[in-house]
């Protein structure tokens, strides 16, 4: 007898696949069109036009709130017509005041022969103002209430309260936009879903990674290269491979290359000399080695599953939201394949399960589930990491300040007042008309979701609430995570890619050998329980 004849015979696998559906109606672009590209016009028509379009909803979310009270508040149209001890509430733009907050005026003053400081982490300090703004004019806001509130530059509220002897509004509550409706297709058929095929091995999952930082200082190649071999399903044992089957596409969240500095130096070139020069740059100032790498990595990847990639902070890319995606001809094989695209920063995906995956036996359990759609919303982390500059921490975290973004219904509100924008003359593509099911981040520190439900009446389709799971996606040069994101139930794993020796993917870097069982660890499942979860790593 053949001394393998015992041995079981691993499953032939295939990966699931899902389609890309055209943008609704109502889904804003974020690509700047040749008509577009124009920088004549003032910064504050975009504050203009985001109360406009938002002022509605805060009104009628204020009137249901607060025409209850026994004072009887009534709303006051403009922000200086505001009456001295009488109760009424304003609805407004909020502009903070801030010390610490850079100034263009400043810029220009400066000796340019003196270096500028760097910029400070933060830009809250105690002596922040807090004003309320519209097409009248400013008041200032005060009270214990705004000193609490979770309030950034650009957020549309309605404040309750008076006017002080002094001038000033003393706050009572706060209203918001809320969430904004969602369209719930799929959610009608998952509790019978859930109880007829328990087993999450047949659906579609999405893999999610940030911060690849090819090209710097301390690289993590080998991370990669596991990362590669996974999703490609060539690495691991079986139950990796079988997990890898069911990734339908990767998703990159920016920050891909390491932000590098050219090396100038004053040199007197020859003939010789430029005719060493190759592609257009001096090869002894810029190495095309990290663009070269990440090509590579990425023609391996798409040559199996579908890639989507966004610019971030530290890629060759402009520096004003929203970004422009990449140029396909800078990686190479890898655009060869019709499934890889390079998309906008940020930007939408309105993902559903390929009906082919339907066809087939009836008693399966893949054919018996009825497709799924999911809209997804996607960007680098600029705007988050901004908005963590204007509030103290603790209490406020990234995870709890990127769940108030769904609330004010607008995913970047310090556009253009610190976080670079295009002048946009007749719209807010920032603005979130409809709230996504998946709500991704990349470019952050740590790992972190949170599956996010809203009550309101206004929200709710067939007696359900919507909801929405937030992500944030670690950068992988630092702790080598993956993301994968379960597109029926919204749950979600990590999963390490670590090797023995290397402090990328958390673990300490120690003398004496470990015992690990695989280069890949366990994968942590982190399914969705209640509306208050927020789980970190």
């Amino acid at each position: 007898m053949a001394p393998y004849a015992n041995l079981a015979i691993p499953p032939s696998l295939s990966r699931l696949s899902t389609v890309v559906l055209p943008p609704g109606p109502k889904t804003p672009s974020f690509l700047i069109g040749p008509s577009q590209k124009s920088y004549k016009h003032q910064y504050s028509n975009i504050y203009f036009i985001r109360l406009r379009l938002l002022r509605g909803f805060v009104e009628e979310n204020a009137r249901r709130r607060w025409s209850v009270l026994a004072g009887k508040p009534v709303l006051v149209p403009r922000a200086l017509e505001v009456e001295k001890g009488k109760l009424c509430y304003v609805v407004g733009t909020i502009y903070m005041d801030m010390p610490l907050k850079p100034n263009v005026m400043d810029d220009i003053a400066r000796d340019q022969s003196i270096p500028a400081p760097p910029p400070p982490e933060k830009f809250y300090s105690p002596d922040d103002g807090i004003m309320l703004e519209d097409e009248s004019g400013r008041i200032m806001l005060v009270g214990d209430r705004v000193k609490d509130a979770k309030l950034v530059t650009g957020v549309i509220v309605g404040a309750l309260g008076m006017e002080t002897p002094t001038g000033e509004f003393e706050v009572i509550d706060l209203c918001y936009p809320e969430m904004a409706p969602q369209l719930i297709e799929a959610d009608a058929t998952e509790d019978k879903m859930d109880v007829d095929v328990p087993d999450e091995s047949a659906d579609e999952w999405i893999a999610v990674v940030s911060g690849l930082d090819v090209g710097s200082a301390s690289p993590s190649d080998v991370q990669i290269q596991l990362l590669t071999e996974y999703l490609v399903g060539e690495g691991g044992v079986v139950t990796d491979q079988v997990s890898a089957a069911s990734i339908s596409r990767l998703i990159i969240a920016g920050d891909s290359l390491a932000a590098t500095d050219p090396v100038v130096t004053e040199v007197i070139s020859t003939i010789d000399d430029r005719k060493a020069r190759r592609y257009g740059y001096d090869a002894t100032n810029f190495s095309g080695h990290p663009v070269l790498s990440l090509s590579s990595t990425l023609t391996d990847i798409a040559s199996a599953l579908p890639i989507h990639i966004l610019p971030g902070e530290t890629d060759p890319s402009g520096t004003i939201m929203p970004q422009q995606s990449f140029p396909r001809a800078m990686f190479g094989d890898a655009a060869r394949y019709p499934t890889f695209s390079c998309e906008t920063n940020p930007t939408y995906l309105a993902l559903a399960s390929d009906m082919d995956d339907m066809d087939g036996d009836a008693s399966s359990s893949k054919s018996r589930r009825p497709p799924v759609t999911r809209n997804i919303l996607i960007n680098s982390g600029q705007p988050l990491n901004d908005m963590f500059k204007y509030l103290p921490s603790p209490p406020n975290t990234r995870l709890s300040i990127l769940e108030s973004t769904l609330r004010w219904r607008h995913m970047a509100p310090t556009a253009p007042d610190t976080l670079w924008c295009h002048p946009y003359f007749s719209e807010d593509p920032f603005l979130i008309t409809e709230t996504p099911e998946i709500y991704i981040v990349g470019g952050q520190k740590k790992f972190a979701t949170k599956l996010v439900k809203e009550q309101q009446e206004t929200t709710i389709k067939d007696g359900k609430p919507l909801r929405c799971r937030i992500v944030m996606i670690p950068s992988f040069a630092e702790t080598g995570t993956l993301v994968l994101i379960n597109l029926r139930t919204l749950a979600v794993r990590c999963i390490n890619f670590s090797a023995f020796g290397m402090t990328t993917g958390g673990r300490v870097d120690v003398k004496e050998p470990v015992k690990t069982p695989s280069p890949t660890a366990e994968p942590v499942l982190l399914a969705p329980k209640s509306s208050a979860e927020e789980v970190v790593i």
